[in-house]
This record gives structure tokens, sequence and C-alpha cells, in this order.
């Protein structure tokens, strides 16, 4: 059972309505910063209507309208979607009643950072003076208006949000889609405009609310108008565009077949196209002379495959094709920001798409965070050859970018690209390095591609622990030969703490003596050790000064701010100098165990991650089979090596 079968029955069964606990009927859930010049009252559907209803059946007319908050574009989006019945019963689920069975559960479906969830609110409503406050029914007693914003308004964290929100994120979470807005000043002819309707697209067009030309009363402003369909027709006086648009009836409202201001043109159409044109019962007919002086933009919404299945009017459309990735920028991991930082941008997410041919894709980054959004976008790389792991950051310092979207804070960042075939990475990222977010990025296509999210195979590429010289120059050991061997047992062997208190005295200052934690001496011990005695001999002592003088070396080059301390960003190239190639989880792991509450690393926390890996990778190849590169191991023989780790 769902969340809201087990939400309606419990109610049903205690004889109760049911109260939103995430969404409380509070102050806050309506204004959260401002502070209204009204009081809300919360009222249940029974309180508001005589006889309510969710939704009517077979109705037609559209009589929502704004309330207080005056969130047009929301009515907008909601109107585009309700010429879109198929799309339509997929957010609004139409088996909801009132009238018997009612529990005060009710449930919408949303896009919501990049999948479907569903959204359950109860039906306590906000009202001034007995009236609802914000979106609403004008003609009849349905509720799914006043309880779709309400849905939407819990996602965002109060009503208030709303007033900022936009058609395009509208029109997203309502369809699945991935939106795009262009200018009618964007098209040089009507068959441009009519190409884009060869898709599964949801193609609208928008008027400015203060438009200045053709004052006219037929055509709202500030409302989107579905696209229908473009056609060219033979006249008098050569050919001619036509373009049938929709927005939903309003109660009073009369269905007109065609708007048109240059009558002179329409004239010269024959007879029988204007009689085959007005007989449509879906929409309007005006010239696309007329469409673009009166319409600034056209926004659409694409739809892929599988989402465009339950609109039957998308059904001989051309289909997207679409590739998705869910991912998350992290900071030491994948947060490089955008091009401007060139030492960190190939931290950032590499997605490499394969084309076999020419074709438009269209890329969208949404980002994940809505209430402190990130100011987002992407670049788009053309390689020579497909690419089986990231791209080097050499490889960025001098290849220059294909395409680059613009960076906004906006939800989603789209680009239309027509692309050669070939290979291409698509490198998203926030602006600024260091900013964590959950981010969806998808590729719609015409033709089938190929997408692959580009990472490393962790190898050890050399032996990080060194050996230490023989001959002449092993005398520069002889220093620390003498405090070994004052505080080594019998046998000549210390141990972690013995080895603790010997690189307290041997190590020159505070910077190197970082690494002298009980922690980490354990850890170097456990790597050093041979027999499971737990103490290391004076060769093994050798080897770790030569080893951290060397790694002393790497860190120092990997930190060119000369204060003593790793940005988490440099980390990865740091450990890859030592010998380690590290795969992005992985590295997230090593990031949350080792990175400073100032996003640094000490020189100790350095040597411990390395003695860390050297340990891992030694073991993995001790108990691996050559041929199958896996382990097969007890649990006993896990459980040791775990906890050796």
């Amino acid at each position: 059972m769902t969340d809201y079968e087990v939400i309606r029955a419990g109610c049903l069964q205690r004889r109760e309505l049911w109260e939103d606990p995430d969404f409380p009927a509070v102050q806050p859930s309506v204004f959260y910063h401002q502070v209204p010049p009204f009081t809300f009252e919360w009222k249940r559907a029974k309180e508001l209507y005589a006889n309510p209803k969710f939704i009517l059946d077979c109705n037609d007319t559209f009589d929502v309208v704004t309330g207080r908050l005056g969130d047009k574009w929301l009515l907008s989006c909601v109107g585009v979607l309700y010429l879109c019945k198929g799309l339509f019963y997929r957010v609004v689920p139409a088996d909801q009643r009132i009238d018997s069975n009612y529990a005060g559960v009710f449930r919408f479906r949303l896009w919501w950072c990049g999948q479907w969830v569903e959204v359950l609110v109860d039906d306590r409503l906000p009202t001034v003076h007995g009236k609802l406050a914000f979106m609403h029914c004008s003609h009849s007693e349905q509720l799914w208006p006043a309880l779709l914003e309400k849905a939407y308004a819990k996602m965002h964290g109060s009503y208030e949000a709303l007033k900022y929100g936009n058609l395009l994120d509208g029109l997203a979470d309502l369809t699945g889609g991935i939106t795009e807005s262009l200018n009618v000043t964007d098209f040089t002819d009507a068959a441009s405009l009519h190409s884009l309707m060869k898709t599964t697209s949801i193609v609208t067009a928008y008027r400015l609310p203060n438009a200045v030309t053709h004052s006219v009363k037929s055509i709202e402003s500030g409302m989107n108008y579905r696209l229908y369909n473009v056609e060219r027709i033979d006249t008098t006086e050569g050919s001619i565009y036509l373009v049938r648009l929709a927005r939903p009836l309003a109660p009073g409202d009369t269905h007109i077949t065609h708007f048109i201001l240059d009558h002179t043109m329409w004239s010269s159409i024959p007879a029988h196209e204007r009689d085959r044109l007005t007989s449509t019962t879906k929409g309007f007919w005006m010239l696309y002379s007329d469409f673009v002086s009166m319409f600034s933009r056209v926004e659409m919404v694409h739809l892929d495959v599988e989402t465009c299945k339950a609109e039957t009017s998308l059904s001989d459309k051309q289909k997207w094709q679409m590739k998705s990735h869910q991912g998350r920028w992290k900071k030491g991991v994948s947060a490089g920001g955008c091009r401007n930082h060139v030492n960190f941008f190939h931290m950032n997410p590499q997605i490499q798409i394969v084309l076999n041919e020419p074709d438009t894709v269209i890329i969208s980054l949404n980002q994940h965070s809505i209430m402190e959004p990130k100011v987002i976008g992407f670049s788009i790389y053309k390689i020579s050859k497909c690419l089986s792991e990231t791209a080097s950051p050499a490889f960025f310092k001098k290849t220059k970018s294909s395409i680059n979207s613009q960076y906004t804070n906006s939800r989603q960042v789209s680009e239309r690209c027509l692309l050669d075939a070939g290979a291409y990475l698509v490198i998203p990222t926030t602006f600024e390095p260091r900013q964590e977010a959950n981010f969806s990025l998808r590729v719609y296509s015409i033709r089938q591609l190929k997408m692959r999210v580009l990472d490393c195979a962790p190898q050890m590429l050399k032996a990080a622990i060194l050996k230490a010289p023989s001959g002449v120059e092993s005398n520069s050991f002889a220093q620390y030969e003498s405090q070994f061997l004052q505080l080594a047992d019998e046998h000549k062997t210390i141990n972690a703490f013995e080895l603790q208190e010997l690189l307290e005295r041997c190590l020159p200052n505070d910077y190197i003596k970082s690494c002298a934690t009980m922690e980490t001496c354990r850890q170097v011990v456990l790597s050093l050790e041979k027999d499971g005695s737990g103490r290391i001999t004076l060769s093994d002592f050798k080897d770790l000064i030569c080893s951290l003088k060397h790694w002393q070396m790497v860190f120092r080059s990997h930190a060119p701010e000369k204060m003593s301390v790793l940005r988490i960003e440099r980390f990865r190239d740091a450990l890859r100098e030592v010998g380690f190639m590290i795969p992005e989880r992985a590295l997230s792991l090593l990031v949350l165990k080792y990175m400073r509450k100032d996003g640094m690393l000490r020189f100790g926390d350095f040597v411990s991650a390395v003695v860390l890996l050297h340990r891992a990778f030694h073991m993995f190849f001790t108990n691996c089979s050559t041929s199958s590169l896996k382990v097969n191991l007890t649990f006993a023989e896990w459980l040791k090596s775990a906890l050796t780790c």
C-alpha cells in the first residue's frame, strides 16, 4: 500500500480527518518572511462549500483564477496542463472524492528533483473573510486547483515562495520534461516555428503583460497559449502561413475560430480553405505575421519517449530520446566551479556523449537546491576520441570549450545544440568551487546517442612507501638510529607508542610533527610490520623517514599558497603523484574522513591517508586472484582486513 492508502484507510477507520504534520495550518506555511496585512483562517472543504467536489467529470471550462498571491505564472502553467488532459490527470489523479470516503487527505504527482513524487496534503486551506485566499475556481466548487497549489507550496516550503516562481520551472514540475524559451525574433520564418512542433514538445506562446502592440482583449497578456500547428496556405497573393493556438475557455467565453488583424490577407485565402480552417473545434487561427507582432516569446517543454505517452496529441510526433544522470557536486570531490577556476575545473563531473551522426541535442541541467539555489551552468568540449577515464587537468587548460551555457541561479539551465557526429564532454558545474548540491543532467536527442559518466579505476601506479637508499647515503640516517635504539626492545623493534615518541624527537618542526599522532603511528605500524607482532624494525623506520620526506615534497608542491596546509581540491592530484588513482566514491570517503572544517588538510592528515591507501591496496592484492582481480574472503578474513584498515 502507498502512504496515501495507509493514511486514508487509517483515518477512515478512526473516523478522523488527516492533518499534515509536514505542512501544518500555521502562518509560516503561508508567509514565511513577510507579514501580510490580513489574517488567515484555515478551512476544510465542507466548511467552504455546501457541495464541494474535487474535480468535475467531462468539464472543459477552465474557471481557475489567482488569489491574493498573484502567481499568474502558475495559473498559466495549469492552463497549459489543462489543455493536455493526459498529462493533467497524471498530476491530478481524478479518482479522489469529497462526497464519499472522505478522510481529508489528497494526493498529487509532481516532478521533483529528478523523479516523480507523490505529494500528500490535507484539505485545510487558507481563507480571508471566509473566501479562499489563493488559487481557486470562480464559478464552481471544485477544489483541485487550491489543493494542487497547496501541494506545490508544500514542496517550496510556503505559499510565499510561489511569488518568486516562473512558468518554465512550473511546466517542468508539472510535466516531467525539460523547458526551453526562445524570443519570437529568433525565428527567421514560419518554417522555423513549424520545425519545433514536429517533436514531442508542448509549444506555447507568451505575450508580455505590458505589450504595447495591438491592444486587443481577445488575446490575454501574461498568459501562455498552446500552439497546435503551423500551416502553409496558397492564396491569390502567394503563400502565407497561419498558426493555430488555444487556451482553456473561461466561463462565458465563446469559441472563436480565427483572430485576424490583417483582413486583406485573410480575404486572399480561398473560400474553401477558410471554411476548412474555421471548422476547427480546438483553438483559433491567426496569420503568422500577426502572431509575431503580438507574442514575444515561445516557451516549450520537451517530453521524452516515455513521458509523452500520456498525451495523445503527441502520438504522431517525432519522439525525443533521453539519457540522464543524477549527480552531486561535493566539496573536495566534484565541486570545482566554472572555467574561471582553471586549477579545479577538472574535478567537476565529466559526462561523455557520443553521436553516430549529426543531431539536434538539448542539454538540461537541473539543480535540486530549491530553497538556496546555486549559480549553475555547463560547458561542452569536443574530443578527438572516446575516453575510458576522466580527462586530465592539462586537457582543460589547453582546450577551448565548444559551447558554454549561461550561468544563472535558476532551477534549470538548458541549451539547444546542433552537434556533429563524434564524442563530447559535458561538464556541469556551480559557478564557484566548494558549493554542494544535487543535480540532474538530461540529454534529449532525436536519434539515439550514448552517454557515460567518466571516472578512473582504482590503481596503484607506483609504490607509495619508498625504500631507504643503501650505501653512503644511508649515513644521513645515523642521527635517527641512536634515538631508535634507545627506545627499542631487545629485538631492536618498536611499537606504535614508541614510534610516536621517536617521531616527536626526530622530526624538525610542528608542521612535520603533525603526522606523529597516535592514530597515524598505529596505521604506520600496521602497514610496515610483517609478522603480526605490532612492532617495526630499524629498516622499516628508515623506509618511513625516506617516505615522509618524499610525501612532504609532494604536499608542498600541491600547496602553492605556502600555508602548510593543502586545499581539499588538490587532494586527489596529490594522491596521484604519490602513486594512487582514486575513483570518486573512494575519494568521497577519504574527504569525509580527513577534511578539516576549513576545507583544508594538514600534513598529518595527508600522511594518514597515504598509509591507509597503501594498506588497503596491499591487502587487496595479497588476497586477490590475478586473473579476475576479485577477492574471496571468509567472514573471519574479511573482519581481520576491515579492522586492520
